[in-house]
């Protein structure tokens, strides 16, 4: 690390540290001095607890942007449809997902695609490898932060019925989904051209009032996707809300 960002890093630290202090929430990229309540709620507590069994090492203090993932696929499950996730990792988001809604109870699939090994290293586009998304993804590997036991996800998710885990890459293995209805996408891959190519491949299956969520949409670092999915939102004919968590969210109008 160089002595600019390590002084960065100290700052931002610093910073967290003080707003906690004054209790304000302070994690995850975000410092807020707005209402924060839901961390103490039971049901965000549990779900959030269940996320982290899915094979979290340690607490990524993801809360604020599970508390927007937790809203958005509550408001999901009231419309026809099912639910998929493309980058699914540990299955960290949608086990607090389907902990929360009490999976079993909906009739409904949930489609889980990721390859197990990272990024596709060929995907990358040209302004993602200058950015050193490469080198990114190659040592988030080898420190083991992209998950790539699928047995471990199967064992996982094993409680829950109608989920369908699906190991390989985008767009590759989109054939193999089979449902024509979604009410609810998240797209959390890490590369712009398996999401646009997620994007487009569901966009004409999602259900009047779906919803896309995407993870890394406003992280700084991530221009590229951000970039890449708001051509692919202008060519639909919507646009993405920006989100102080990172996220990005797409609602899909009436046909």
């Amino acid at each position: 690390m160089d002595l600019k960002k390590w002084m960065t890093h100290v700052v931002s630290q610093i910073g967290l540290r003080l707003a906690r202090s004054a209790g304000h929430f302070a994690e995850d990229g975000l410092i807020s001095i707005h209402n924060h309540e839901f961390i103490d709620s039971p049901n965000f507590q549990s779900a959030y607890a269940r996320g982290l069994q899915s094979g979290k090492d340690v607490d990524p203090n993801h809360r604020w942007r599970v508390h927007t993932a937790l809203w958005v696929a509550r408001s999901a499950s009231q419309l026809e449809g099912d639910f998929a996730e493309c980058g699914v990792n540990t299955g960290f988001m949608s086990s607090a997902i389907m902990h929360d809604l009490d999976w079993n109870r909906l009739n409904k699939s949930f489609y889980l695609l990721d390859t197990f090994n990272g990024p596709v290293e060929d995907w990358y586009s040209d302004s993602e490898r200058g950015q050193g998304k490469v080198e990114e993804s190659k040592l988030a590997r080898a420190l083991g932060r992209y998950h790539t036991d699928i047995n471990a996800t199967l064992k996982n998710f094993s409680e829950w019925h109608q989920t369908k885990v699906i190991q390989g890459s985008i767009p590759s293995t989109l054939e193999k989904i089979d449902s024509q209805q979604f009410a609810y996408l998240h797209l959390d891959m890490n590369q712009a051209y398996p999401e646009v190519k997620a994007a487009e491949f569901f966009w004409p299956r999602l259900v009047d009032g779906a919803f896309v969520l995407l993870d890394d949409y406003a992280f700084k670092g991530y221009d590229s996707q951000k970039r890449a999915m708001d051509e692919f939102a202008r060519k639909v004919g919507v646009s993405v809300l920006s989100l102080p968590t990172g996220q990005g969210l797409i609602i899909r109008p009436p046909k």
